[in-house]
């Protein structure tokens, strides 16, 4: 039980980064910094939830899912909780409508309690592995193994989204402006979705993350050149598009604003919540970080502040040209072009997208190596994890193999319907960061902090409610799957990494 409990001292974690053989190249300032988390930020997301959260989700009787035994399981948490512990007879909620822009705002706020959390213990313990670093040294090792394991899950599920949808768009783009076509058996996944088509390996998802993959290998200075200039054209496509199809803009559409009401807003904000998750990647650069203590908290607040600029405004423009009960599901600002005629904004607009997604999985993939990196270092994990590349001075061997362990699966699956296990898994996190300053500021008063959270307790208080509260609004089978990963992760640690933390701290 004391190993389980056990935390890392603040300034050992420190000087455990400093070791040469372990250290890593320090190369990023506060604009890199900002231009890797909106890189994480602005992803798919923006492209395609948008249509989803403003109709809302399709409310559908469970008696016509007959035979369908397990559609209880699409239920939320919070409405079998409000049901009285059962099964509703509706699935669903209505959409924010041309609200969305609200929605955008009031996650914005929810995620900014957490940001601040994260800039706090970031400033303070600049070390890579994010969250899971913060919980070894506030709340225990069994705490910090738990995290650690739930954030492989939340980045890996997301470039798993992120590589199949890029590869559907890089088909649409080649088919519109080239006509060509890839063959179907080497652009499609052997387990599609229902209905969809099937092949034998989406390649192109493979070729996207290797791609990637080699970029990281090579350098973090390198890679955030490269994140720099797609955010720059991804950023430049979307004040285009708001531009562009401005003239469009009927305000007859915007009435009324809010035609679900308060609860249309809060739905609507559910489901666009994955289009915020990833700031916390900025934190995973602390260690390649020049100076940590000032640029940390300046690129995890500019991140959140020019996210929600743009998502406010995209949802405001696209609901004004076209009714928000029309909008497409899947690629709503794209099909909303091509209904208006608009050709040329549409490719601008496709290309953006794609931009979007290759920043997103590249900075993801970032993380994640990070997060191997450093339970690797702490002996949680084997030792091969925490190989820095002699030249490169970068973590290749996680890298490599993070890079397979998103792009085959990609391959493979169709893992759209994994999405919701990225929101639980960011959640989670969120959770453990906002208790970690509570517990750091009552048992570390007196350590130096470049940046403190206001009003503690008070902040990070409201900043577990506010997670909290989105959790209990993800379907049950998103709790079922998050579960069924932390109980494997368990063993694992139970079995192998357990004893190897308790022989290298000698205990």
């Amino acid at each position: 039980m004391s190993q389980l409990f056990r935390t890392k001292n603040i300034d050992t974690l420190i000087a455990e980064s400093e070791a040469p053989e372990k250290r890593l190249r320090k190369t990023l300032g506060p604009w890199s910094l900002t231009a890797l988390g909106i890189g994480a930020v602005i992803g798919s997301g923006i492209f395609t939830v948008t249509g989803t959260a403003a109709r809302g989700k399709i409310t559908q009787v469970l008696d016509r899912l007959h035979p369908d035994h397990w559609a209880w399981l699409k239920v939320t948490l919070f409405d079998f909780i409000a049901n009285g512990f059962q099964v509703p007879q509706q699935i669903g909620r209505p959409g924010a409508g041309p609200a969305l822009t609200i929605s955008f705002v009031l996650v914005a706020v929810a995620c900014c309690f957490a940001a601040l959390c994260y800039a706090e213990l970031a400033s303070m313990i600049p070390i890579a592995g994010s969250a899971y670093t913060y919980a070894y040294a506030t709340l225990g090792e069994i705490f910090a193994w738990i995290i650690g394991w739930d954030l492989i899950l939340e980045y890996a599920v997301s470039n798993m989204s992120v590589a199949v949808g890029f590869s559907a768009y890089l088909q649409d783009l080649l088919d519109n402006v080239f006509g060509f076509h890839l063959p179907p058996k080497l652009a499609y996944p052997p387990f599609p979705a229902p209905g969809g088509p099937a092949g034998w390996f989406n390649v192109p998802a493979l070729l996207i993350t290797m791609g990637v993959t080699w970029i990281l290998v090579r350098g973090v200075r390198e890679s955030a050149k490269v994140n720099t200039t797609m955010v720059i054209m991804k950023m430049a496509a979307i004040v285009i598009f708001c531009i562009g199809a401005a003239h469009a803009i009927d305000p007859t559409r915007w009435h009324p604003f809010a035609p679900n009401g308060f609860t249309g807003i809060l739905t609507g904000g559910s489901i666009i919540f994955f289009s915020y998750i990833g700031f916390d990647s900025v934190s995973t650069a602390a260690e390649e970080c020049k100076n940590p203590q000032r640029d940390l908290p300046f690129g995890i607040i500019a991140t959140l502040a020019v996210c929600t600029l743009l998502y406010a405004s995209v949802s405001l423009v696209l609901t004004g040209i076209v009714s928000w009960k029309d909008l497409d599901p899947d690629a709503p600002v794209a099909v909303a072009l091509k209904t208006l005629g608009m050709n040329r904004l549409r490719l601008i607009v496709t290309a953006g997208a794609l931009m979007g997604m290759l920043s997103s999985l590249l900075v993801y993939q970032y993380g994640q190596a990070r997060i191997w990196f450093a339970m690797s270092r702490d002996r949680l994990l084997p030792r091969m994890f925490s190989t820095v590349h002699q030249r490169y001075r970068t973590p290749y061997v996680s890298t490599w193999i993070a890079g397979f362990f998103v792009g085959i699966p990609a391959g493979i699956w169709d893992i759209d319907t994994f999405a919701e296990l990225s929101n639980i898994g960011t959640l989670f996190a969120f959770i453990v960061v906002s208790a970690g300053v509570i517990v750091l500021r009552r048992t570390q008063p007196d350590r130096p902090r470049s940046f403190r959270v206001p009003l503690v307790p008070f902040t990070p208080l409201v900043s577990i409610a506010c997670c909290f509260l989105l959790m209990v609004g993800l379907p049950l089978e998103t709790w079922m799957r998050f579960f069924i990963w932390l109980a494997i992760g368990l063993v694992i640690y139970v079995l192998f990494g357990k004893r190897r933390a308790a022989a290298a701290s000698g205990s």
